[in-house]
């Protein structure tokens, strides 16, 4: 099994990953399991030259195919914000929780059709012998008026999907992976992983 570093540290979205890259003759571990202690300054500006930035570097080090996704939540109302910097918003070690509510007070009066929101995700891979790929996709929803579910993680308990008229934290794991913004991305580059196998 060919071994693929993920260049993430955290393990609810290691989690995602496993469940949608399931069945792609693929080893899948976090470059923090791989030995790879890097805090990498994502200095780009958009979403994806932060995954490119994260990938390149970890890839570099360990000498493996390495994908890394740089991913967020982009608000009209707030000129979408937090935008690339959804995990460092309001500070590095401030819980989504605050963050959320947040959001809600911030958003407090404005009608629902000002309430669009996006999520973004940027997926990219390097390979060992330098060649590199990134695809981008947007799960598409509205901010709500609480904090609803306990289902995913980071913004999804305000993040109104609908089609099912519930939070992100709301549908299961399943239903989200279909639709999401991650899931679309990763599907996308599955098919890019197993058509470079195919030429090898």
């Amino acid at each position: 099994m060919t071994k693929l570093i993920f260049a993430t540290g955290n393990n609810n979205k290691l989690k995602e990953i496993r469940e949608i890259m399931e069945n792609t003759g693929f080893d899948i571990i976090s470059s923090k399991n791989a030995g790879i202690d890097l805090d990498v300054e994502e200095t780009g500006t958009t979403f994806e030259e932060n995954a490119l930035i994260k990938a390149r570097a970890v890839a570099k080090l360990s000498g493996n195919l390495t994908l890394s996704d740089d991913s967020g939540l982009e608000i009209d109302y707030m000129d979408k914000a937090p935008g690339i910097y959804s995990a460092r918003f309001l500070g590095h070690d401030t819980d989504y929780d605050y963050k959320n509510n947040y959001i809600l007070d911030k958003l407090k009066d404005v009608p629902k059709e000002k309430r669009t929101a996006r999520y973004v995700c940027a997926v990219a891979a390097v390979w060992p012998d330098g060649r590199e790929e990134v695809v981008r996709e947007t799960f598409e929803g509205y901010i709500g008026w609480e904090q609803k579910g306990h289902n995913g993680f980071g913004y999804d308990p305000i993040f109104m999907v609908p089609e099912y008229e519930k939070t992100a934290a709301e549908i299961g794991p399943e239903q989200k992976n279909a639709i999401s913004h991650r899931g679309k991305a990763l599907r996308k580059m599955r098919e890019i992983l197993t058509q470079d196998r195919g030429r090898q």
